[in-house]
């Protein structure tokens, strides 16, 4: 890819529909092997995108799930101390006696086991996805800064392990806090916002192709009016696809108050949104919502 309007193209073809901004910033990671680092509201495509670039680069998606409380050898790299108690119970029976020799089989690479940010140094090319970084602690973040910045790590019993190209690296943020700065200036940043309506009708054309064209626009146009119902979780780009999935198996070529109702559940998660959505005369919402489409 020489430009980002063709890596636009490229992740079109995937299913992906990027605008120009998310594309750029895409781009220049992949030409300079810095990490995308993607903050937004919980469902805007930020980690669909490492979805994409993985099947763009037909290379493996190697994803890390941070949570509270992740430490670095839940990341790295593990012993398999099961496989290794087996091997010396097994040196042992047959007569084995050099015990330095025994410790170096031990403490070689076929008892390491890879975590994902090793798997993804040895993984050539890959894609690493580190999904929800603020759902992890401060130190853990001091931690992948020193990843991140010479692609290797150092086992003790082995040695360095450098990566011989460095994956695409795509850090996702939900902002439920803020990340540190020292982390995001070895990132390319890039905020998603929800989809203007146009690109938000092709991307659920996309996904749902049995739902009518009127079924996607006016699904859409529901999706943006609860955007602005204050809900504690207003709904991603995810939720549209499954709220117009819904429909669609339901046989609905439009929406109307009464199926609106039915299938808030694909939509709404939290039930004093839902409630909040029922305070709100919820036939009224769709029906402003489809009268502007």
């Amino acid at each position: 890819m020489s430009t980002p309007a063709e890596l636009v193209d490229r992740l079109a073809e995937v299913g992906y529909l990027a605008d120009e901004g998310l594309a750029t910033a895409a781009y220049l990671g992949l030409r300079l092997h810095r990490p995308l680092f993607c903050e937004g509201e919980a469902g805007v495509g930020k980690t669909e995108l490492a979805k994409a670039l993985a099947a763009v680069l037909d290379a493996p998606l190697i994803r890390l799930q941070c949570y509270e409380g992740i430490e670095a050898s839940q990341a790295l790299y593990d012993w398999d101390f099961p496989r290794q108690l087996l091997h010396l119970r097994t040196a042992e029976a047959a007569g084995v006696a050099d015990p330095a020799t025994l410790e170096a089989e031990l403490y070689s690479r076929r008892f390491l086991i890879s975590r994902p940010l090793l798997a993804a140094l040895e993984t050539t090319p890959s894609v690493l996805l580190i999904d929800e970084v603020d759902r992890a602690d401060d130190e853990f973040e001091a931690f992948l800064l020193e990843v991140l910045s010479d692609f290797a790590v150092t086992v003790p019993e082995l040695g360095t392990i450098r990566a011989e190209v460095p994956p695409v690296v795509v850090l996702t943020s939900n902002r439920t806090r803020d990340v540190h700065d020292a982390l995001k200036r070895r990132c390319y940043y890039h905020w998603l916002e929800h989809p203007e309506f146009d690109r938000e009708v092709a991307i659920v054309r996309l996904r749902v192709p049995e739902a009518s064209l009127r079924l996607c626009e006016e699904v859409t146009a529901g999706a943006h009016a609860l955007r602005n119902a204050d809900l504690l979780k207003p709904p991603g780009i995810a939720e549209t696809v499954d709220w117009a999935q819904a429909l669609a198996a339901l046989g609905a070529h439009g929406l109307d108050p009464a199926l609106a109702a039915a299938t808030l559940g694909a939509v709404v998660k939290y039930r004093e949104d839902v409630d909040r959505v029922r305070s709100l005369d919820i036939g009224a919402l769709v029906a402003r919502a489809v009268s502007g489409v």
